[in-house]
């Protein structure tokens, strides 16, 4: 189990945040065009949904790792996984928040880099722009069930 002080979960996480903020996009070479790094995957990487909080762990570990995912998506030429569902978003419809059925898109790149396992999940609201959504950070397997430990495979909250 990964062990860490209250301060060192702070120090990783406001450090995490800051460079979150300095990212704004990065050019993918797979989609040949640029991921934005909205407030959207800031989010996500501190909560599973609206209403559910990450535990520390899985925070601590994602705002670890954060600084990679630019140099992951800078140099991916290949998709290792697409998921095409429709899902409920919350939309700015005029100034008021709506809640529409929209088609989404997850494109997930796997990479090992600085002995690091690590899937990078980027989102797509309809035929918007392509946004960071999560890293999922790969601890490893159980060994009873023989299913993959920290993260359930559902992008929307993985």
């Amino acid at each position: 189990m990964l062990e860490f002080t209250n301060e060192q979960f702070r120090d990783v996480k406001e450090k995490g945040e800051l460079l979150y903020k300095s990212i704004r996009e990065v050019y993918c070479p797979y989609f040949q065009e640029k991921v934005s790094f909205e407030t959207h995957g800031l989010e996500h990487l501190k909560f599973k949904n609206r209403k559910k909080r990450r535990l520390e762990q899985d925070q601590y570990m994602r705002f670890k790792l954060l600084y990679l995912v630019p140099e992951i998506l800078k140099l991916s030429h290949t998709l290792q996984g697409i998921l095409e569902t429709k899902k409920f978003e919350r939309v700015r419809v005029h100034s008021r928040t709506d809640v529409v059925l929209k088609p989404i898109k997850y494109y997930e790149f796997i990479a090992v880099i600085k002995r690091n396992r690590m899937r990078i999940i980027v989102k797509q609201i309809d035929d918007g722009h392509k946004f960071f959504w999560s890293i999922i950070p790969f601890w490893g397997m159980n060994r009873t069930t023989m299913t993959r430990l920290l993260h359930d495979g559902i992008p929307e909250e993985d």
